[in-house]
C-alpha cells in the first residue's frame, strides 16, 4: 500500500501542522481541519471536499486543487497563482478568501457563493462564467482580466473599470453601476 496517498477518507479536526502530509488525497472529505502556515507544495487534492478547514498562509507552489469544494473556510492570504494550473478546479461555499490572489488564473465558471472576497487580486485572471452570489468584493482588484459572461448581479462593493476589463454579456445589478464608473468620479444619487 502506498503510504503517500489517500483515497475516500475522512479527517475530521485533525490539525496538519502536526500530522505528515501525503503526496496526494483523492476523494477525501476533510471537517474542521488546520492546513495553516503549511508548505503544501506538490500535494494533489483531488475531488475533495473541505469543510470548516483553515489554510490561512499556506504555501501553495504546484499545490494541485483538481474538482475541489471548499465550504466556511478560512482561506486568507493565499496566492493561487503558484498553484499547478493542470485541471485545476473548485468551488467555494461561504469562505472567507481575503488578501488572497488569483493573478492571470484561468479559472471559468468558478463559484464564489457567500464569500468575503476584500483586497482579492483578480488581475490578469479569466474568470469567463465566474458566478459571485451575495460576495463582498471590498477592494478587489481587477485589471486586464476577462470577465465575459460572469454574474456580479447579488454582489456588493463591485468596483470594476470597464475600459480595462472584458465585459461582454458580464451581468450587474442595478447596485453594481456606481462601481462600475468609479473611474469618472461622478456623484451618484
Amino acid at each position: 500500500m502506498d503510504e503517500s496517498y489517500s483515497a475516500d477518507q475522512e479527517y475530521e479536526r485533525l490539525d496538519f501542522r502536526n500530522e505528515k502530509l501525503l503526496t496526494e488525497y483523492e476523494n477525501c472529505h476533510f471537517r474542521g481541519c488546520v492546513l495553516s502556515n503549511l508548505n503544501l507544495g506538490e500535494v494533489i487534492f483531488s475531488e475533495c471536499e473541505f469543510e470548516d478547514c483553515d489554510f490561512s498562509s499556506s504555501a501553495l507552489n504546484g499545490t494541485s486543487f483538481r474538482d475541489c469544494n471548499f465550504k466556511n473556510c478560512k482561506l486568507l492570504g493565499l496566492r493561487f497563482e503558484e498553484c499547478s494550473d493542470f485541471l485545476l478546479s473548485f468551488s467555494f461555499e461561504a469562505c472567507d478568501l481575503s488578501f488572497s490572489s488569483f493573478f492571470q488564473l484561468k479559472i471559468k465558471k468558478t463559484r464564489f457563493n457567500n464569500c468575503k472576497l476584500e483586497q482579492v487580486e483578480f488581475s490578469g485572471a479569466d474568470l469567463t462564467g465566474a458566478i459571485f452570489t451575495n460576495a463582498d468584493l471590498s477592494n478587489a482588484t481587477f485589471l486586464n482580466s476577462n470577465l465575459e459572461g460572469a454574474d456580479f448581479r447579488k454582489c456588493e462593493n463591485v468596483t470594476i473599470d470597464p475600459e480595462e476589463n472584458r465585459l461582454k454579456n458580464t451581468k450587474f445589478s442595478l447596485e453594481n453601476l456606481p462601481g462600475l464608473l468609479t473611474r469618472y468620479n461622478l456623484k451618484i444619487s
